[in-house]
């Protein structure tokens, strides 16, 4: 059997246009201290994504005391380092990148679109909703994957969309566009 290959978190801002250098490496920054919480590096993340499951190897920094003092919220660390695993594994797996952050009531977090699309307005764009977990089984990744697509149903969009929940603990990213959820 072929190794897995690799799920780059570093220089995601290289990769989607929607994001700043700053807020890429705050996204990595946040899923190393998440990733960090329970594991060593390197770890193999399964990405689940409508049957077509694969894994990816992510070899993090462990973070120093600075970076974990400065992501010591949990919640807000699990957030923001969802946003940032997530982005690179909808990227890994359907070749889909952060265009722009989406607005309030959207019931999404992002607009995300085909890799090299030329965006001039959001018509080609998909709606990704993102949830992070930071302990927790499969069956909680699967569970807040189904509330996750019937947030992103209700938002305020006629856009397709999509939603992603990433376990840290268990090493699990959930990928379901609306309508796929189990």
């Amino acid at each position: 059997m072929n190794d897995p290959e690799s799920l780059r978190l570093e220089g995601l801002h290289e990769r989607h246009p929607g994001l700043t250098q700053a807020l890429g490496q705050s996204y990595t920054e946040a899923a190393f201290v998440c990733l960090s919480r329970h594991h060593q590096p390197p770890v193999t993340v399964s990405l689940k994504y409508t049957g077509n499951d694969q894994l990816r190897v992510v070899n993090f920094a462990v973070p120093d005391e600075r970076m974990l003092n400065a992501h010591a919220n949990e919640i807000d660390a699990t957030e923001t380092g969802a946003y940032g695993v997530s982005l690179a594994a909808v990227e890994a797996v359907a070749g889909l990148v952060a265009v722009r952050r989406a607005e309030t009531l959207t019931g999404a977090d992002w607009y995300i679109a085909r890799d090299g699309t030329e965006i001039e307005d959001l018509e080609s764009c998909i709606r990704l909703e993102v949830s992070g977990i930071n302990a927790g089984a499969s069956s909680d990744i699967r569970r807040r994957l189904r509330e996750k697509v019937a947030q992103a149903a209700r938002g305020n969009s006629n856009l397709p969309a999509m939603a992603a929940v990433v376990g840290f603990k268990v090493l699990e990213v959930a990928i379901s566009p609306l309508g796929d959820a189990e």
